[in-house]
């Protein structure tokens, strides 16, 4: 959804990039990363296996503990950089954090508006194994890692459903964007 709202003119900062900066190679992130799960979690050429990772993250709740508590503060630190950097410039338009992780942080970041994308979790499961190759086990434990869906649906001030066609998810966008734009949010 993120990427629909840049293509309206938002300036996006992606907590997922963010995170997969932190644990690039050669960075102290991943050195933690490293130090905590063991060096079976770096794959060839020195980067991150994040398959290796997830295997043990998503199957024991206190390693996936220890994980957040890693990457967290540097995905926090980035975040928080990237606003600051905009607090004396010019950008006027509308920032949004893409943040997949917020309810599970506990974190606003000062944003306005908490814009949840939902839709009902067996979609969402049946998504996660056909479109990014996740066996249905795995689908599974990333959810149960998560914060509930009412949790999300709870911390949301505007909701856009995905469970239906692009056509349906394009048209909520553009709503929202206006509704946004308006505002100057």
């Amino acid at each position: 959804m993120a990427s629909l709202l840049a293509r309206r003119g938002a300036l996006i900062i992606d907590a997922d990039a963010l995170a997969r900066e932190a644990v690039a190679p050669g960075t102290p992130g991943l050195s933690e990363v490293v130090a905590r799960f063991g060096a079976e979690v770096v794959g060839a050429g020195g980067a991150l296996d994040r398959r290796a990772l997830a295997a043990m993250v998503f199957t024991d709740a206190s390693a996936l503990a220890d994980l957040n508590a890693i990457v967290h503060p540097w995905v926090r630190a980035a975040i928080a950089e990237r606003l600051a950097a905009l607090d004396g410039g010019t950008f006027e338009g509308v920032v949004v954090l893409e943040i997949p992780l917020l309810v599970e942080s506990g974190r606003s970041y000062g944003a306005s508006k908490v814009i949840v994308v939902d839709c009902p979790e067996e979609v969402a499961r049946r998504r996660l194994v056909e479109e990014r190759g996740m066996d249905e086990g795995d689908a599974r434990r990333r959810m149960a890692a998560q914060a509930s869906r009412r949790d999300r649906l709870a911390a949301a001030d505007i909701v856009i459903d995905n469970s239906g066609s692009r056509a349906d998810l394009e048209r909520q966008v553009d709503e929202v964007w206006a509704g946004l734009a308006a505002r100057g949010e």
